[in-house]
C-alpha cells in the first residue's frame, strides 16, 4: 500500500498538521508493506528519494514564516502522477485539496481528506458572519469529493455533517510521547523567571491570534495576583502585560517547549475555536493538569480527571477554576492527565487507526485487531 499525503500546511514554524505528517511518516516507515510519499510547497519541483518528500513548486506567502500557498493544480497534479500512489490524504482545503480529487480521478484511486482547519469560521472571523453559507457550499463541494472525510473531533465531525457529507469519521491526533514527558522538568525554568519554589508557575503555548483569547489569560493573571505566574510561549503576543506574566513572542521547538511545559504547574488555554487543541494534549503529556474554556474541541478532550473547564470568555470563571485546581491534588491530576494520553493519543494507535481507514476505502481486509477507539 502507497499512501501519499500533501498539504500546504507545512513550513520550518508549522504547528499540528506537520506534527502530524512527521509523526505519521516515521512509524508508516516502519510499517512493512506501506511506502509513503510526503508532498509539500517548495521553491522548486525536486524529489528527495531517500525519505520520499516531494517539492511542488509553489510562491511564498508572505510574512508567514515560512509558509508557500500553491497557485496552480497541474503542479501538484503532475507530482502525483510521477509518485503513482494507492491512496492519497489531502490535508488542507485549498488548491492541493482540489488537485487531489482531480489526480484521485485520473489515476482511478481514492482520495481522504483530513479536515484540519475549520475553514468557515477562520473566515468568518475575518470577514464577517455573511460568508459561513458560501464557505460552507465550498466546503461541501470539495469533501464531496473525497471517499472519505477524516475529522480530528468529535465537534468537528458533526460541523461537517451539518453540511450534508456523509463519509464523515472522527480520528484523534496523537502527541509525542517521548519528547513531552515529565521528565523533561527543569528547575533551570524558575530560576530564568527568577520566580520561588511556592509560586503556581502557568503556561500557555501558540500564536496570540485572536481567537485564542490572550486577553482572557492577561485578566485572569490580573485576577489571581501574587503566587501566580503565566508564561505566554509563541508568536505575535502582546507586548503590554501584567507583571506576573513573561512573554517568550516567537516560535519555539517541540524540545524547547516540552522543557518548559513539564517545568510548569499547570496549562491554562482560554481559545474557544480549537478544533482538536495539541498543545493541550501536550501538556497532559507532560504531567500537569489544564484549565481550559469549555468550548470547541477542548471540552471533549479534557476529562474531567485531567483538569477543569471554565466558561468561554469569562475570566472570573478562569481564574475560578484555576484557584480550584490547586486547593484539590493538582499532582494526582497530572498523573492522571499523562495516562490519559498514553492510553488515547498515543501515536502508534493513531497509526493504526488510519490504517483501518485506507484499507476500508482501499477495499482490503481487514487482517489485524489493532487500532484505536473512537468516542
Amino acid at each position: 500500500m502507497h499512501i501519499a499525503d500533501m498539504t500546504m500546511f507545512y513550513a520550518p514554524s508549522s504547528g499540528g498538521v506537520r506534527t502530524y505528517l512527521d509523526a505519521k511518516r516515521r512509524r508508516l516507515h516502519e510499517v512493512p508493506g506501506i511506502r509513503h510519499s510526503l508532498l509539500v510547497p517548495g521553491a522548486r519541483y525536486r524529489r528527495h528519494d531517500h525519505d520520499r518528500l516531494v517539492e511542488v513548486p509553489a510562491p511564498p506567502l508572505p510574512f508567514s514564516n515560512g509558509y508557500r500557498f500553491p497557485l496552480r493544480r497541474r503542479h501538484w497534479i503532475r507530482a502525483l502522477r510521477d509518485v503513482h500512489p494507492d491512496l492519497i490524504e489531502a490535508g488542507d482545503p485549498y488548491v492541493t485539496g482540489w488537485a487531489a480529487a482531480r489526480a484521485g480521478r485520473e489515476l482511478d484511486i481514492p482520495v481522504v481528506g483530513f479536515y484540519h482547519s475549520d475553514l468557515p469560521l477562520l473566515v468568518s472571523n475575518r470577514f464577517g458572519d455573511w460568508t459561513s453559507a458560501g464557505i460552507g457550499h465550498y466546503i461541501s463541494r470539495l469533501y464531496g469529493h473525497y471517499a472519505r472525510v477524516l475529522a480530528p473531533s468529535r465537534v468537528m465531525a458533526g460541523k461537517l455533517h451539518a453540511l450534508g457529507l456523509e463519509e464523515v469519521h472522527v480520528q484523534p491526533l496523537g502527541v509525542d510521547l517521548v519528547n513531552f514527558s515529565p521528565e523533561r522538568r527543569s528547575d533551570e525554568v524558575r530560576r530564568e523567571l527568577g520566580i520561588s519554589d511556592e509560586t503556581r508557575l502557568l503556561i500557555f503555548a501558540g500564536r496570540g491570534s485572536r481567537e485564542k483569547n490572550v486577553d482572557v489569560l492577561l485578566e485572569t493573571m490580573k485576577q489571581l495576583g501574587s503566587g501566580y505566574h503565566l508564561l505566554l510561549v509563541g508568536s505575535c503576543m502582546p507586548e503590554h502585560t501584567p507583571d506576573n506574566v513573561t512573554v517568550i513572542n516567537h516560535f519555539c521547538s517541540a524540545d524547547e517547549l516540552a522543557v518548559r511545559m513539564a517545568s510548569s504547574d499547570a496549562l491554562l488555554h482560554a481559545g474557544t475555536q480549537e478544533t482538536f487543541g495539541l498543545v493541550v494534549l501536550e501538556a497532559m503529556a507532560c504531567g500537569i493538569p489544564v484549565v481550559v474554556a469549555n468550548a470547541g474541541a477542548l471540552g471533549e478532550n479534557v476529562p474531567e480527571e485531567c483538569g477543569l473547564l471554565c466558561e468561554p470568555h469569562n475570566a472570573a470563571s478562569m481564574t475560578e477554576a484555576v484557584r480550584n485546581l490547586f486547593a484539590a491534588d493538582s499532582q494526582r491530576l497530572g498523573r492522571q492527565a499523562r495516562a490519559h494520553v498514553e492510553r488515547h493519543h498515543n501515536w502508534d494507535s493513531v497509526v493504526d487507526g488510519l490504517g483501518e481507514h485506507y484499507r476500508s476505502v482501499l477495499g482490503i481486509r481487514e487482517t489485524g485487531t489493532a487500532g484505536v477507539q473512537h468516542g
